[in-house]
């Protein structure tokens, strides 16, 4: 007597969707931001108005007392500042400008700001950019690499990584369901064949 197969075993095309499924749960957030920002980006001036970011702000200004070593390079001062401030996080500095200022710039999706210190005098003005949608998502998009040395924004890279190899898995995984699936290869194939043509244009004609 024959035995009936058993329905419930693991297959590979099984396994394939499922991951596939729980990807696209954990990654969703993910896949909304990316979606957003890329439509704001390509679209700036009907979300934003001006098609830029909205202008800094003084946020406050105050005279710096902590004592700096003479020969602290840039970077040295740009972390022991923003030590200082409570502001420690990701950032870049540009090198000292005329009378020897130097600027900091702290990287932040939701509040970004610019810090210039004047050593001679000790001056010290931060300034902040108002929240504005459009401006956030476009800084969320571009929030990437390991190479600012805080453990946040490395796990955000991280995060990216993730979502990159997803990315791929759900094209593999696709195609491999579509495969696997007869009765969908013909307009699967004709699918397929459509993607690849017009991204060629798009890719010769741009």
């Amino acid at each position: 007597m024959e035995t009936a197969p058993n329905k419930t075993a693991p297959t590979a095309t099984r396994i394939v969707r499922r991951v596939h499924m729980y990807l696209a749960l954990l990654l969703a957030p993910w896949m909304v931001m990316y979606a957003l920002s890329t439509m704001a980006m390509n679209h700036r001036r009907l979300f934003s108005g001006s098609g830029g970011p909205p202008p800094m702000q003084v946020e406050r200004t105050l005279t710096y007392t902590s004592a700096l070593p003479a020969e602290a390079l840039p970077r040295e001062v740009a972390r022991r500042i923003l030590a200082d401030l409570g502001l420690e996080g990701a950032h870049t500095v540009q090198a000292p400008r005329g009378g020897g200022a130097i600027t900091i710039h702290r990287a932040d999706p939701v509040t970004p700001r610019r810090i210039t210190f004047v050593p001679s005098s000790g001056s010290l003005t931060i300034e902040k950019q108002p929240f504005q949608m459009p401006a956030f998502l476009e800084r969320m998009h571009r929030r990437r690499g390991f190479q600012s040395g805080y453990w946040a924004q490395n796990a955000w890279a991280a995060s990216v990584d993730l979502a990159i190899l997803a990315i791929l898995f759900w094209a593999a995984s696709g195609i491999w369901i579509w495969w696997t699936l007869k009765r969908t290869r013909a307009a699967g194939a004709v699918c397929a064949c459509a993607g690849l043509a017009l991204f060629a244009f798009f890719l010769l004609t741009s």
